[in-house]
């Protein structure tokens, strides 16, 4: 595996600016994920409601998958009070003052989105690459 650090500034949509930065990345994942956002829009489970603010949050936990450019993440934000929410991460959660990104590049695996009909969703599907033999 080999890593990617990056800072995100202020005013960067943290979704749309994981998607671009790993765009030619077939297989990444989210190592670390710290920092502050203002604006807050996530998704909940069962994938039909959404919470979406303008309040500032800290982000306690950002874990998740980019594949072929598409993103499956999970944040956990924490308010002034202490107060944690968490759900998927979606475009809208803007870049407070800075986040400070590690990602995992999965340099040996290919990866793809299928869609699985028991669960009723395209599911992560890893593929490790063979080495070629040169004998």
């Amino acid at each position: 595996m080999k890593e990617l650090a990056v800072r995100l500034r202020r005013g960067d949509d943290l979704r749309a600016s994981i998607e671009e930065i790993c765009r030619d990345i077939d297989a990444a994942v989210v190592l670390i994920g710290v920092g502050c956002i203002k604006g807050m829009r996530i998704r909940m489970a069962k994938a039909q409601s959404y919470l979406q603010d303008e309040e500032d949050y800290e982000i306690v936990s950002l874990n998740g998958t980019v594949i072929q450019g598409k993103c499956h993440l999970h944040i956990a934000l924490s308010d002034e009070t202490g107060r944690c929410i968490g759900g998927h991460l979606e475009k809208g959660c803007i870049v407070n003052t800075t986040c400070e990104l590690v990602l995992g590049i999965l340099e040996e695996y290919t990866a793809e989105r299928i869609f699985d009909e028991e669960t009723g969703y395209p599911e992560a599907v890893f593929h490790r690459k063979r080495e070629v033999d040169h004998d």
